[in-house]
């Protein structure tokens, strides 16, 4: 017999073909929140195959990496929604924000957590002070049903277990975020802004005085207002405060 061509008009994106959304998805490798830690880098990776879980890689200065991390962990943050600061590393110390239960975990081998078993609690932008024993970081607090989460900065011990899920040591903003601490320890500055406002539209810099009490004194107004954003403060060396304003 002989075999007939027959023409078919198909609508765009119902051709079929055999490359199918798995090959070009399936083995897509995202990378996220780099940072170091003397001379050791690490970041995270998140795989298409494991459905999108981050976990973090650590590379040493002779280029040697591992993931540290284990698979049923996912370094992530829902704070403010989209999340961010989910880990931080400082002289060795990791300390890392597990999406799966909302619980912050100290990594020695194995994960270690720090904080209760408590999902109410969210945690985002870590900053780990091992000089003082403590780590830093916003917490999200969803426990108050029909209203909107409270969003605070805490303090919390290294070691463990922070049952009070933190101690509140700056608080009275619809938002706070990006808690930087002097070399020396005893400065601390943030960021904070209130509804309707988001942080690029406007947000303000604070800075005070930071016992090792973890008090906060002489509590002063830097820069920002409804009409300037701030972004990314650090202390410099010489004890400069220094941050970024459009």
């Amino acid at each position: 017999t002989q075999s007939q061509a027959v023409d078919k008009t198909i609508p765009y994106g119902a051709w079929p073909s055999p490359v199918t959304e798995e090959m070009l998805t399936g083995q897509t490798i995202g990378i996220d929140e780099p940072g170091s830690d003397g001379t050791t880098r690490y970041w995270l990776e998140s795989r298409a195959s494991e459905g999108g879980r981050k976990r973090l890689i650590r590379e040493d200065e002779s280029g040697s990496r591992e993931p540290i991390t284990p698979a049923d962990i996912n370094v992530r943050s829902a704070v403010h929604e989209y999340g961010g600061g989910a880990w931080d590393a400082r002289d060795g110390i990791v300390v890392i924000s597990n999406y799966t239960d909302n619980r912050l975990y100290r990594i020695e081998g194995e994960p270690v957590p720090i904080t209760p078993d408590v999902r109410h609690w969210r945690y985002a932008d870590l900053l780990v002070d091992p000089a003082r024993n403590r780590v830093f970081a916003v917490r999200e607090d969803h426990s108050m049903e029909d209203a909107e989460p409270v969003n605070t900065l805490v303090v919390l011990s290294l070691d463990g277990p922070n049952e009070d899920g933190g101690r509140v040591i700056v608080s009275g903003s619809d938002f706070v975020a990006s808690p930087t601490l002097s070399a020396d320890g005893t400065q601390l500055a943030w960021l904070a802004w209130d509804h309707p406002l988001m942080p690029w539209d406007g947000c303000e810099l604070w800075k005070s005085d930071i016992g090792d009490d973890n008090e906060l004194t002489s509590i002063r107004f830097v820069a920002g207002g409804h009409r300037e954003s701030i972004f990314q403060p650090r202390w410099a060396p010489n004890g400069d405060l220094v941050f970024v304003s459009d």
